[in-house]
């Protein structure tokens, strides 16, 4: 039996899960647009410009509430070429909020565990190195204003003692 190659067996699920028009596995709750918690992102929704400290550059952001209501999904452009899309969803079933990163370069990453509460989100989950050592992923996204929202992406290899910073983006609602 040939193996999924790259995006592992669970993004694939979830990939399937999430495009499937019945709702696949889920138990039948309703409309996610009524449920308060599938609505705890929206403070992230619209059209940002994307600042890095001490970069030059011109990255933006389209994040939108898809699926009726049941999922967020932010597309992005770094501005060289680098594209990307991030889609989060809360579960009914466990509740907890999941989300999966995936970009142009061959890198996805699913979380697996995450929370949104008072207009701030994390979201972690385990990835692989380059030499297949378990690397810990953990992205925070927090309303600073009315249009300015910060996301950031640490990594930890040591179980969590100590994170590296891989981006710190400051977003800006385009008027």
């Amino acid at each position: 039996m040939k193996r999924w190659s790259g995006i592992g067996w669970f993004a694939m699920a979830t990939l399937i899960f999430l495009g499937h028009p019945s709702g696949a596995f889920a138990a039948n709750n309703g409309k996610c647009a009524s449920q308060v918690e599938s609505g705890a992102l929206d403070f992230w929704v619209g059209e940002w410009n994307i600042g890095v400290a001490n970069e030059n550059v011109k990255a933006v952001s389209r994040v939108t509430r898809e699926l009726g209501d049941c999922v967020v999904v932010e597309r992005w452009d770094g501005g060289d070429g680098h594209i990307g899309e991030n889609i989060f969803g809360y579960s009914a079933d466990d509740k907890s909020w999941h989300g999966m990163f995936a970009d142009s370069v061959g890198h996805v990453h699913v979380f697996v565990d995450g929370r949104v509460v008072a207009q701030s989100a994390e979201f972690t989950g385990p990835s692989r190195g380059p030499q297949g050592e378990t690397v810990l992923n953990r992205i925070t996204i927090r309303r600073i204003g009315p249009d300015h929202v910060r996301q950031q992406w640490v990594k930890s290899s040591d179980g969590g003692k100590t994170w590296t910073t891989v981006f710190d983006g400051e977003y800006t609602r385009k008027s």
